[in-house]
């Protein structure tokens, strides 16, 4: 069917439409392309550790510290795709505060990672402050009181080695992991933290924390402290525990009480006689 338009009008029509449709495809490809949302937990975790080492001290832990930049909120002054943003992380901007990282591309694109997911810890009822952020005065109060953290944990040469040393929690946990371990301490839990069972061929089972194994032994700390050796060849079986021995805090303490919580503990990062 004909529109009464000449046959050499009718072609240039197609070829200009063609030639948009093929435009906006490849507009879509790159933005697909520079916005890759593919982030591993490892890499949320590294640019975490790698932010508030190096970032956190102008932009704020909450993301928020430069006026007219939140981080968290995905308001950047400059670029919007990972790729422009792992430029500007490595090569700062001129003329500004923002200085140059010397960051490899990995490490630049895992901060990119921390920066896309720091909103998925906010609070729904207050969208400018970053969940885990507290009081820290009050969180240390709950940590040896309310939360019962010390039954289990040691900080500074107090508290018991029945759980991971606390003491430099801060500098090698970011702040989502560390809001994170009190809601679902499964999600967060590293392999050198995995409880291990042993189960004697008289059936008598013991848990504890790991403190060596290899091919002929292994050697854990149980629930009273105990340093235990046991010879595998006495053994019925043995292995990691799955599941993580600390319990959720998610009906045990308020969203602000965990805030103040972290509060301290990303206060910890060393020994401080």
């Amino acid at each position: 069917m004909s529109d009464g338009r000449h046959p050499v009008m009718l072609a240039r029509t197609w070829v200009f439409r063609l030639a948009a449709i093929a435009a906006i495809g490849a507009m879509a490809g790159v933005a697909v392309g520079a916005q890759d949302h593919g982030y591993t937990p490892a890499d949320i975790e590294n640019g975490g550790r790698l932010f508030q080492s190096n970032c956190a001290g102008c932009h704020g832990q909450d993301g928020a510290g430069v006026a007219g930049v939140e981080l968290a909120r995905g308001q950047f002054r400059r670029g919007s795709s990972d790729t422009e943003l792992i430029k500007i992380i490595q090569g700062g901007i001129p003329n500004t505060t923002m200085p140059p990282h010397n960051f490899t591309d990995a490490q630049a694109a895992n901060v990119v990672a921390y920066l896309r997911n720091m909103a998925t810890i906010r609070s729904g009822s207050s969208p400018t402050v970053l969940r885990g952020v507290g009081d820290a005065a009050r969180g240390k109060a709950l940590f040896e009181g309310k939360g019962q953290c010390m039954t289990c944990h040691r900080v500074n040469g107090r508290g018991p080695r029945l759980a991971p040393d606390l003491s430099e929690v801060g500098a090698t946990r970011p702040l989502p992991e560390l809001h994170q371990a009190l809601l679902d301490p499964n999600a967060t839990m590293r392999a050198g933290n995995r409880y291990f069972t042993v189960v004697t061929r008289d059936g008598q089972t013991i848990s504890g924390r790991l403190m060596n194994q290899d091919s002929f032994s292994v050697q854990l700390i149980d629930s009273k402290e105990r340093l235990i050796s046991l010879s595998k060849s006495t053994l019925r079986e043995y292995g990691f525990v799955k599941t993580s021995p600390m319990p959720s805090f998610k009906d045990k303490l308020s969203l602000e009480e965990m805030d103040d919580l972290v509060g301290y503990l990303v206060t910890l990062k060393g020994f401080n006689p």
